[in-house]
C-alpha cells in the first residue's frame, strides 16, 4: 500500500472519524515508541508496511493510546487484529442511526446500552464505542481465551471497568440467549460476522488481500502466505454456511428479543448477501430494515440494522413517563 493509497483509503471515513487525515506518525510513535520499528521512509514521508500483522498491531496500539486514552492493549498471537479506522466508523454511524431515533435526546451517555456479538479478545467495539460516546457495553463472546483477554484488557485502562462487562457465550447456537436476560433492554447490537465458509476459503481468501497489499507497495517485504496479516482464530474468521447463514441465524433469533432491543446491527461483508438477508428480515415481520454503506476509500463496506418496532414505539423507547402519560 503506497503513501498515497494509505492516506485515500481513509478520506472517505465517517466525518466525526479521527482518522480521516494520514496518520501522524510523529506523534504515535512520541506516544508508542515500539510503533518506530515498523515505520520507514517513503517519498519523504513516513509509513509502514500494512500486510505485517506485528506493524498493524503497534499501530493499533499507538492509535489507542494516543485518541482513545487505552494505555494497556495486548492480544494473543493469531488472534484477529482490527483497523481501527473501518471499526470506529461502524460507531459512529450507529451513532447516527440512534441519533435518528432519538432527536430530541442526547447520544453522548452511559445510558445507551450496546451488546457487541463475538466481541473477540481486542473488545475492540466496546472500546471505541465508551470512548467516543461514553455508551455501556456488554461485550460476548464463545472463545474462552478471547473472554479472558478481553477481560484483561478492560480491567487495565480506568473507565471501561465500569462501563463495560465481557459474558462468555456458553451456546454457539445463539446470539441473544444466554447473555440477555428478559428485563434487559438494548438500545443497539453490533457484531462483525465470521466472513468464510471455511479454513481454506479464509486462507485463500486472506492470500488475495495479502497480494493486494503487496501489490501496491514499492518497499516489498517477504512474508508468509500463510501467516494470517490480521490474524483471527476459528469462530472469528469462519463457520458453517458462512457469513448468511451466520446472519440468518441471527435475525431469526432477534425476533424473540424483538421488545428488548431498538435495534439489531450486524456487518455484511458481501453484498450478494443483503437480498437473503433482506428476505430473511421480512419472514420474521421486522417492522424498519436499513442498509447502512460505509466507505474506506477504494473500499464499500456496510452494515444492516433492524428492529421490530414501529415509528411511535421507537419515539418513546426508554421513555416510561411519556408512555404512561400516554396511556392514561
Amino acid at each position: 500500500m503506497t503513501l498515497k493509497q494509505n492516506t485515500a483509503q481513509k478520506s472517505k471515513l465517517h466525518p466525526k472519524n479521527l482518522h480521516n487525515d494520514h496518520y501522524d506518525f510523529a506523534r504515535l510513535e512520541e506516544n508508542h515508541p515500539l510503533l518506530s520499528k515498523h515505520t520507514y521512509q517513503l517519498r519523504g514521508r513516513t509509513t509502514l508496511d500494512f500486510s505485517d500483522s506485528d506493524a498493524v498491531i503497534q499501530l493499533n496500539c499507538a492509535l489507542l493510546k494516543t485518541y482513545y486514552k487505552v494505555d494497556h492493549w495486548q492480544i494473543p498471537d493469531g488472534y484477529l487484529c482490527p483497523p481501527i479506522p473501518g471499526r470506529v466508523d461502524y460507531i459512529h454511524y450507529l451513532a447516527d442511526l440512534l441519533q435518528r431515533a432519538y432527536p430530541d435526546r442526547s447520544i453522548n451517555s452511559p445510558k445507551i446500552t450496546v451488546l457487541d456479538i463475538g466481541t473477540g479478545a481486542s473488545c475492540i467495539y466496546p472500546i471505541l464505542g465508551q470512548r467516543c460516546y461514553q455508551w455501556s457495553f456488554i461485550g460476548s463472546d464463545i472463545d474462552p481465551i478471547s473472554v479472558n483477554t478481553a477481560k484483561q484488557i478492560i480491567a487495565a485502562n480506568p473507565g471501561l471497568a465500569k462501563r463495560v462487562k465481557i459474558k462468555q457465550q456458553k451456546s454457539p447456537a445463539h446470539f441473544f440467549e444466554g447473555i440477555l436476560d428478559s428485563q434487559m433492554k438494548i438500545d443497539l447490537t453490533m457484531c462483525n460476522p465470521p466472513f468464510h465458509r471455511s479454513l481454506k476459503e479464509a486462507l485463500s481468501g486472506n492470500k488475495r488481500k495479502r497480494d493486494n497489499l503487496q501489490k501496491n507497495r514499492l518497499h516489498n517485504l517477504s512474508k508468509s502466505v500463510n501467516n494470517l496479516n490480521f490474524g483471527g482464530q476459528q469462530a472469528e474468521l469462519f463457520c458453517q454456511g458462512g457469513e448468511l447463514q451466520f446472519i440468518k441465524s441471527m435475525v431469526k433469533e432477534s425476533k424473540q428479543f424483538a421488545h428488548q432491543v431498538l435495534y439489531f446491527s450486524t456487518l455484511v461483508s458481501k453484498t450478494d448477501n443483503l437480498n437473503a438477508i433482506k428476505l430473511a428480515l421480512k419472514k420474521v415481520n421486522a417492522v424498519d430494515i436499513q442498509t447502512v454503506k460505509m466507505h474506506q476509500g477504494n473500499k464499500t463496506s456496510r452494515f444492516i440494522a433492524w428492529s421490530f418496532l414501529d415509528a411511535e414505539q421507537r419515539r418513546v423507547w426508554k421513555k416510561p413517563d411519556l408512555v404512561k402519560k400516554q396511556t392514561n
